[in-house]
């Protein structure tokens, strides 16, 4: 059961990225770009986002257990440290560089754009790596913590 809502969960999700146009690449990069050809209209995607997660966090923290588990999974490490800073900028930067983050990424990989088939193995490169470097699998640059 827990695998059919979370495969709903994720095609509801999917839809909501290529409907509301997060899955294009251009009209992020003209969200992004200020100075030129600006959209605003990913600023009202965020912002339904942001009130119907607000609304929804309410309601859920009103119940004891989630309905598919025994227990909330809330993260207990609240350290801002030089690797969450680290990855954080790199997101950001790979997702104005290339206008996807993860999530629309996938959604678009069946448009088959260039951009999408190059984005998309060098997501997954950057993830292995930085995985085998959080595990000790190469040297960790100086500051870097675990």
């Amino acid at each position: 059961m827990r695998v059919l809502w979370g495969f709903l969960s994720g095609l509801v999700f999917g839809l909501g990225l290529v409907i509301s146009g997060m899955a294009n690449p251009a009209k992020v990069l003209n969200f992004l770009d200020l100075a030129g050809t600006w959209d605003p209209s990913l600023a009202f995607v965020m912002g339904g986002a942001t009130l119907t997660a607000f609304v929804g966090y309410r309601l859920v923290w009103r119940r004891k257990a989630p309905v598919l588990d025994r227990t909330f999974d809330i993260p207990k490490n609240r350290v801002i440290d030089t690797p969450l800073i680290a990855g954080a900028a790199l997101f950001g930067i790979g997702w104005g560089i290339g206008g996807f983050c993860p999530g629309p990424a996938f959604t678009a990989l069946p448009l088959l754009a260039p951009g999408t088939l190059i984005f998309l193995p060098a997501m997954l490169a950057g993830l292995w790596l930085g995985a085998r470097i959080k595990a000790g699998g190469y040297p960790q640059g100086k500051g870097a913590t675990s």
